[in-house]
Formats: C-alpha cells, structure tokens, sequence
C-alpha cells in the first residue's frame, strides 16, 4: 500500500495566469482551503504568461475580426463578440476587487489604457468592417466604437502604419478608446506573492508533476519530483486543475480519464518582431490587428501592437510561422514525439492532411 504523504484540497499544476487566478478564487471563496501550487521552473509567469510571450490584448471583442462572422445573408453574427466582452469586464471587475483589498497596489503595475483597432484592405472587406462597425455598435458594449475610412482619420489614428501609403488605396477601421494592454506576467508575479502570504496556499517552484491517476474514492493521487534534489513525493487532492501549457497534454494523457482520447499537439509556433526604439515606438500607440487570409487559422492574424511592459513601451509585429517540436520554450524537442499514441495519432493525421 501507498504511503500518503500530504494531502490537499486542491492541487494547481503550473504557474502561469490560469493558476493565480484559480488560486485566488479558491482563497478567497474558502481561506481555509489547503491548496498546493506547483511550478516546474524557477519561478512562475516563465512561460506563457511572461509578458513577452503573448501579445497582452486585453481581450475585448473588439479588435477580432473572427469573433465577429458574416453570415450567408449578409448580416454580421456579433453574439460571441458580445460574451467574450462581458467575459473581459469580470476580469476587470475581479481585479478591481484586488486593489480595493490591497493585493495590488497600483493598476497600472499590470493594466494600461490602449485602444484596439480593426484594419481591413480593399473594397469586401471595407464593406464588411462597415456592417461590423453598424451591428457592434447597436450593442452597449461597443457603442463607443469609431469607424474611418478616411485616409486624413486613419493617418490620425495610425500615422506609423499610414506612412508612404497612396491615398487611392481603399482602407478601413474601427477604433475602441477602451481597449487595454496587459502584462500577464506581472499580474501573475502579484497574485502569487499575496497567496504566499497566506497559511493555507503552498507554491512549490522547481517542483515537475510527473503522473495523475484517479483514486477509487474519487480523489488523485499526483506523483512530483523536485527538479533541484531529485527526490520524489506523492501527494492527494479532491480537485486537480491543470494549467501548465504546453505541458498540459502529457499531464492529460497521464490522467487515464475517458476526456484525453484524441487531443493532440501539432508543431506550429509563433514569432515576432520587437521594436524599442523610442522615436519609433512613439509613432504608435495602439493595437491593431488585421483581417486573416481566407482559410488561414485565428492565431495568423497580422498585428501591430503597443506593449508597455515595466513601464516602459515598445511596438510587437507579427507572428510569422514556426516550427518547433516543444511544446514549452524550456520544453523538449521530443515533446511532440513523446505525445503520439493510438488516441491521437488520428487526430494528428488529419489536421496534418487538412493543412497541406
């Protein structure tokens, strides 16, 4: 028989955004909840959540052209746009809640103010922004929104982008003064430190989950090795949340449950370009993002964006493709070898043969 050696309410695997938030829902809903924390590098936010790893739109529905579909009659479908938005402001709600009770001291620490703008080229899809601009707008959430296809406006707007530009080219966008720009791994960083205060939360860095199986009680038992000493520990929880990324699938497929059949990585990634020249950055001061070629997936939308981070501002452009078999930055190149079994590799086929 297995020797217990602690047992939890609640485990969280990974440190990342997802991890902090949950964590502090819990906390806060239940202080006497035991919850432990585990996160494989040296400190949290080193992965997805670190401010240069994701694009920091804070998002509102209000840049993303596919939140928005035309349908076959002409019409735009903008009822996704609209949860998505409502989604947004309980997080800003939540935060707010934060810095009433001290966790945070400053918003500006992890949110700023920068507007989101859709810009579309040629006469279609003028005249799509057009109709999405006069659906969004009958809506509460988006009735702030401003429309210009007027070359003076746009210049205005987004003289960076406008420069050299040929007066005869037809062009278009919606402008949200609402829109923000948050640093995810700042946000993460100050709800870990407010949960380390506590005497209920543990947060184990260095620490690797290795393998989740399901107890007969309902319960899992959760296997971890400290990556600095080597030694391993096992622990139980009546709940498990896994948010570790990219380290999320073999986490899944270790869990035995009915759910991980079929789930698969594929090796795309993303890459960008970073501008920190101040007269440059200084030109724009935004988020605009494009409309995608037809056939092309959400995340290979074009866009130009404005990132303070620490502070300080700098301009995002991109992502171009990549290729890579990690599914984490300080991954493995046998991550995607190492995921493929009989579940999936179905799964793996056809979106192989549905992107040729």
């Amino acid at each position: 028989m297995r020797r217990r050696k602690e047992t939890y309410d609640a485990v969280l695997i990974g440190g990342g955004i997802m991890s902090a938030t949950l964590g502090t829902l819990l906390h806060e809903l239940d202080p006497t909840m035991k919850i432990a924390i585990y996160e494989r590098l040296k400190d949290v936010a080193e992965e997805s959540s670190a401010a240069w790893n994701n694009a920091g739109t804070g998002h509102s529905a209000y840049c993303e052209l596919n939140y928005t579909p035309e349908q076959p009659d002409g019409s735009i479908e903008i009822s996704r746009a609209e949860r998505i938005a409502e989604q947004y402001e309980v997080s800003k709600q939540f935060w707010s809640f934060l810095i009433d009770k001290g966790y945070i001291a400053s918003p500006r620490e992890f949110i700023n103010s920068c507007p989101h703008m859709s810009l579309v080229f040629g006469p279609n899809d003028v005249e799509y922004l057009k109709k999405r601009h006069t659906a969004m707008t009958r809506s509460h959430l988006f009735r702030q929104m401003q429309f210009s296809e007027d070359p003076r406006q746009l210049e205005e707007w987004i003289p960076l982008i406008m420069r050299k530009r040929k007066d005869t080219e037809h062009m278009a966008a919606t402008k949200m003064d609402l829109g923000t720009d948050v640093d995810f791994g700042s946000l993460t960083r100050k709800l870990f430190a407010h949960l380390e205060t506590t005497d209920t939360v543990k947060v184990f860095r260095y620490h690797e989950v290795r393998d989740i199986d399901p107890m007969a009680d309902g319960r899992w038992w959760i296997k971890v090795k400290n990556r600095m000493s080597g030694k391993k520990t096992e622990v139980t929880a009546d709940f498990v949340f896994i948010g570790a990324g990219g380290y999320a699938l073999p986490l899944l497929e270790s869990s035995d449950i009915k759910e991980s059949d079929g789930y698969g990585g594929f090796p795309v990634s993303g890459q960008w370009l970073v501008c920190n020249k101040e007269e440059i950055v200084e030109q724009h001061g935004t988020k605009v993002y494009t409309q995608a070629e037809v056939g092309a997936p959400p995340m290979s939308v074009p866009h130009l964006d404005l990132r303070i981070i620490d502070g300080k501002k700098a301009l995002l452009f991109g992502p171009f493709a990549g290729f890579s078999t990690k599914f984490l930055k300080e991954g493995t190149y046998l991550d995607l070898p190492l995921s493929i079994n009989f579940s999936n590799i179905r799964s793996l086929f056809g979106a192989w043969w549905h992107n040729l």
